[in-house]
């Protein structure tokens, strides 16, 4: 029998969180939630996903902060959450490099 993959799912959104959680697990994935950036950084620590999937707006500690932590010492895949707008597009190009 083969180990479920673990997705670790980071938003403040309750109702975002709980739609994802239920089509993760439809699929057969293990789940864990952060709903802040800094709770995210501790359970990524914890529990090694195999995926990010990062909000962007978050409180204590934003998700690009979030991911350029990670990324300090993982390359985990990470997907960010984010609503489309100009706001984010910098930053959301910063990160190609």
């Amino acid at each position: 029998m083969s180990e479920k993959q673990r997705i670790l799912l980071v938003d403040d959104d309750p109702n975002i969180s709980h739609l994802v959680r239920l089509y993760l697990e439809k699929e057969g994935f293990d789940v864990t939630e952060s709903a802040r950036g800094d709770e995210a950084l501790e359970a990524f620590r914890r529990e090694s996903p195999a995926l990010v999937l990062l909000d962007v707006m978050l409180p204590k500690l934003d998700g690009f902060g979030v991911c350029e932590l990670i990324r300090r010492q993982s390359r985990v895949p990470i997907v960010l959450l984010t609503p489309r707008s100009e706001e984010h597009t910098s930053e959301l190009q910063s990160l190609r490099h």
